[in-house]
Parts: C-alpha cells; structure tokens; sequence
C-alpha cells in the first residue's frame, strides 16, 4: 500500500458517517477557537482602562501660603477625571469603601485632608511628604491591586511634577530677581570703588595735610610753651614793677601832701601880704612916721612881696608838677598792678595755650597715623570693594538671563528632568498582538492533540501487511501534520483579518506555524507509538510543560531553574522566537536558528516513531494485545 493510498483510507475513515465529519470539523476548529478567542478577548485590554470603575475621594482642605489659599486636591482629581485614565467616581470616604466591599469600584484613592499642606511644608519649619492612599480588593479581581498600584504611582508623578513645576518657576523667578539685584549691586560696587578710589586719594591728601598739621601743632606747642615762659617771667615782672610803682606813688603822694602843705602855706602867706602891708604902713604911722616914710619903708618891703608872690606863683606851680606827678605815679601804679594782673592771666592763658598746642600736638600726631592708617584701610577697602564687584558680576554672569517664557521651560524641565525616549527594535502594535505568538504556537499543539484524538497514529493494516516502517510513519504523519496546515492557515486569518494584527512577514509566520505543528504531529505521533493512550496522556503533560517554560507571557528568566532549562530544550519556546522575529520585524537569522531546532525535533521524533514502527512490524508483545488503560 502507498502512502497516498494510506492517507486516503484514513480520510474516508474519518469522513465515513456525518458526525464523524462534524468531530472532524470541530477538532479542526479548537485552535482556531483557542487561540483567535483568547487573542480577541486580550487584544487590548490596557485601552479598556477608561471602563474601569475607580472610587475617587478628596478630603484635602487646601493649605494657605504667602496669602494665597491652594488646594492640590482638587487640582488632581480635576486632572484625574478629565484625563479619563479610568473611570473615575467622585464619592464619599464611607460610600467608596462600601463601592469597594461589593464590587462596584475594583480600587479606591483618597486624597487626605492635609494632601496640599503636606505638599507646601517643605518650605516651612517641619516638612514631610503628601500621602495617597490606595485601598483594594483582591476579592473583586487580583490584578486590580496591581493596575491602582501602577496608577497611584502615575499619580504621585504627575503631582511630584506639577508640585515641582511650581516650585521650580518661584525658584527661577527669584533667581531671575537675585540677577537683576546683583546687576544693581555690581553697579553700586562700581560706584563704590570709584568712590573708594577717590577716598584713597583723599585720605593720601589728608595723610598728608595731618602730617603737616602734626609738624606745625609740634611746633606750636614749643612756641606757644616758650610764650608760656616769657609771658610768666613778663607777670612775674610786671608784679615787681606794679610794687615799685605802687611805692612811688606812695612816695609822690606823701611829697605832694608837704607840697600842698607848702603851697597853702606860701599862699597863705601871699595871700596875708596887702593886710601885713596894710598892718605895717598902720604900725609905722602908729610909730609917728610920716607917710614918705611909710612909703619909704613900705617901698623897701614892696620887692619882697614881689619876690613873695613870683615864689608863690613858683612855688604854686610846682605844687601843681607835684600833684601831676603824684597823679601820674598813682596812675602808674594802678596800670603797673592792672598790667601785673594782665600779664599773670596773659601767662596764665599762655600755659593753657602750650598745654592744648602740646594735646593739638599729640592729637595732631595721632591724626597722622590714623590718617595713613585710614589711607591704608580705604586702599584695602577699594582692593576688596574691586573683587567685590568682580563677584558680582561674575554671579551675574553665572545666572544665566531669562524670560518668563523660558522659566515655564525651564521649570518643566527641572520637575520631569528625564524623558524616557523609547524605540523599539521591533514593535507589537497592542497587548493581543504581543500574545500571538505564544498562544498561536500553544493552539498549534492544542490543535495537533485534538486530532490524535480521532486520528489512529499507526495503520494497524498497514503494520500487518507491510513492512515499510518509514511509509507507515510518513502515512501516520502527514495526516495530522496537513490537517495541522488547514488549521493553522486558519488561524492565521483570523489573526491577521478577524483581528487585524500585522505581520512584518507573514508568509514566513505562516510557514513557522506550519512547521510547528508538524513538528508537533511528529512528537505526539512518536508518544503514541512508544506509548499508546500513555502517550496520547503524556502530550498533555507536555503541552503544560511547555505552557510554563515557553515565556509567552512574563520572560524566561524569571523561571526557576529546571524550569529554565527546559525552556531550552522543548520546541514551543524556539516557536514562540521565531514566530517573534518573523511577526515583529526582528532577526531572520534568529528565526532560522529555530527553525533549525523545530527540525531537529521533527526529525527526531520521526527517526524514534519509525524505531517504534519498525518493533511493531517484526514482533507483537502482550502489550500490543492488551486494551488500553485510557482509550
């Protein structure tokens, strides 16, 4: 018997009757069903989350700062619900935790009371961080806790950002204040040091002027003590001189009392002079002179009346010099004691004048130091006010300019510093798309195990009336593995139009699953004869093995060990790669390297089927004979 021929019997067998047709059809159709319906269901379920049910709470009471009365809160809930990430339902603390018991929400998230106070006291005396709080329920769905968890994170950076933003733009703000006031500081430095420079110049001419100043108050000082001297040695001389001119004029005065005295005298006596005349022209008539006698007489007395009143008026001049003179040496005697006095208070202010020339002096001279000290300290001060406006304007130019409009960039840059830049060597348009591979390539065995289920794995007719172990293994496999074909053309239709998932070669995809399943056919074939209905049970075992170690869904890295290792040893996970690289773009060299691989198990399990083959053909064991535990 050909192969064909085996081939066509196996065809009419299980064509044979309506419903075996109708099994036929229906085993044909569980990849198809499997894989297109899990695919379907999974297609894009994270652009489902805005039908999420999520509980929002918001206790915040705002905080006031500078004024000025915010309320983060209601900022993010606002952001929230127009974001439409979920959909959120604004509620009570009390109704979203009765939500969250009966299902109606999957998660909660509450904004607390001290939410924006929390936020702004980083800048105050007691910082600590705003808190969200996340409250879920595995009861209502497990991976639920994990979406709120995710999205309370994308919460907390979207806050952390816009909190940022606003601290960074008052930041740049102040800086851009801080430039302009050192601007102006470096200009008043400017100023300064010119100011200063122009002290400089002025302390060196004061420096200067107080030297010469301490040279002349030296000088004066000894001029001014030498006057002291000669005004004491003028008193005390003046007070000698007020005492001898005091007793001259006390001698002046006792002459001209015995000069008065002699005068009245000399006066009294001229002025008696006509009477005695009188007195003796009458005591000569008394005599009995005759009056030529009388006259005779008289006119020898007359001379020395003459001579008596020219002595008087000699005598009453001189009085007068006398009395002159006594007046003029009481008037030197009071000059002489008001010069003696005048000259004790000229000493006296003289000393006081050679005492303060002496302080000027010293006062003088320490004004000199002080005023090259002073000349010094301002050239220092001028060095330093110098290095101070070139660190102004330094700080100046270190703060770079800006613009309101390059704060706002600035600002936004500095709260979300990192921009994550993500390119994909090759791309999966959606979540459904990124499990094809692995549930095309599990549907592929799903479908292959459902066919040896009404599919005999070796001809039994063929086995007694042949010996051609190869054509009875080819026979048993090319109708599974064509089957197989239809089955996963069809699934590929439904991927690629039912679905719309892109295939960067899908021709190539189409041949990868192909070949799977016909190295599948080959593996359950090789299980069945070796094993029979143990074997058919043992496809299944294997199937689940390769569920977990294939890394459809998480990376094979994360599996323990021997389940790790096995993951290079059984075909779906080289399926699931090739079916990667050849749907997504990726290496065709890759892909190559699993089809090798997919060989090797094909033609291996077919080299071990035909050992099986060859045993049944040349003998029959009690095994052979016996029914089969399962089937």
């Amino acid at each position: 018997m050909k192969i064909p021929a085996m081939i066509g019997a196996e065809l009419r067998r299980l064509t044979a009757t309506p419903m075996a047709v109708i099994a036929l059809i229906a085993l044909m159709a569980v990849p198809i069903l499997y894989g297109g319906l899990y695919l379907w269901a999974n297609q894009d379920p994270y652009g489902k989350f805005s039908e999420v049910p999520v509980g929002l709470v918001v206790e915040d009471a705002g905080s006031t700062s500078n004024g000025t009365t915010t309320n983060y809160g209601e900022k993010v809930a606002d952001n929230l619900v127009e974001g439409k990430a979920f959909d959120w339902n604004r509620m009570s603390a009390t109704a979203a935790r009765a939500a969250l018991k009966n299902g109606d929400v999957d998660f909660t998230v509450t904004i607390p009371k001290t939410f924006s106070e929390a936020l702004l006291s980083s800048s105050g005396t007691s910082p600590h961080q705003a808190r969200i709080e996340l409250e879920t329920n595995d009861a209502n769905n497990y991976l639920a806790s994990s979406i709120g968890s995710g999205a309370v994170e994308k919460i907390r950076r979207s806050v952390a950002e816009m909190v940022g933003q606003e601290a960074a733009d008052k930041l740049l703000t102040g800086l851009s204040d801080v430039r302009d006031k050192l601007g102006e500081a470096a200009d008043g430095a400017s100023q300064l040091h010119d100011g200063a420079n122009t002290a400089v110049s002025g302390s060196g001419q004061l420096a200067d002027g107080t030297a010469q100043l301490a040279d002349g108050a030296a000088q004066l000082a000894g001029g001014t003590q030498q006057i002291a001297d000669g005004s004491q040695q003028l008193a005390d001389g003046a007070a000698t001189l007020a005492n001898g001119a005091q007793q001259v004029s006390d001698g002046n005065q006792q002459i001209a009392q015995y000069a008065n005295e002699a005068g009245s005298l000399v006066q009294q006596a001229t002025d008696t002079l006509p009477q005695v005349r009188s007195d003796i022209a009458t005591a000569l008539a008394d005599r009995g002179l005759s009056q030529p006698e009388i006259d005779a007489v008289l006119a020898k007395l007359d001379p020395l009346g003459d001579r008596l009143r020219s002595g008087n008026d000699t005598v009453q001049g001189a009085v007068g010099k006398i009395d002159q003179l006594a007046d003029g040496s009481a008037q030197v005697a009071s000059g002489s004691a008001t010069l003696a006095d005048k000259s004790q208070q000229l000493a006296d202010g003289a000393q006081t004048a050679a005492t303060g020339a002496a302080t000027l002096s010293s006062g003088a001279a320490s004004a000199r130091d002080g005023a090259k000290a002073l000349h010094d300290g301002l050239g220092t001060l001028a060095t330093g006010i110098g290095t101070l406006h070139d660190g102004l304007a330094a700080g100046v130019d270190a703060i770079p300019a800006s613009t309101p409009d390059l704060r706002e960039q600035q600002a936004k840059t500095i709260a979300n510093p990192v921009d994550v830049s993500s390119d994909k060597v090759a791309a999966a348009k959606d979540y459904g798309q990124g499990l094809a591979p692995f549930f095309a390539a599990l549907a592929g065995w799903i479908g292959i195990y459902a066919l040896f289920l009404i599919i005999k794995p070796i001809s039994r007719r063929a086995v007694t009336a042949l010996h051609s172990p190869i054509r009875i293994t080819l026979a048993g496999w090319l109708t599974p593995a064509a089957f197989g074909a239809l089955q996963m053309v069809g699934l590929l239709g439904v991927l690629a139009w039912a679905l719309g998932f892109t295939f960067q070669n899908g021709w190539g995809a189409l041949g990868i699953m192909v070949l799977a399943s016909a190295t599948y056919a080959a593996i359950i074939l090789a299980l069945n004869v070796w094993l029979g209905s143990v074997g058919q049970f043992m496809g299944l075992v294997l199937m689940v093995l390769q569920l977990v170690t294939a890394g459809g869904t998480f990376p094979w890295q994360t599996l323990p060990a021997p389940l790790a290792a096995l993951h290079h040893v059984l075909p779906m996970g080289y399926v699931v790669d090739a079916m990667r690289q050849l749907m997504y773009g990726g290496q065709v060299g890759r892909a190559l390297t699993d089809l090798g691989v997919l060989g090797i198990w094909m033609v291996g399990s077919l080299l071990l089927a035909m050992i099986g083959v060859t045993r049944m053909t040349h003998k029959r064991t009690l095994r052979d004979l016996q029914p089969s535990l399962i089937g």
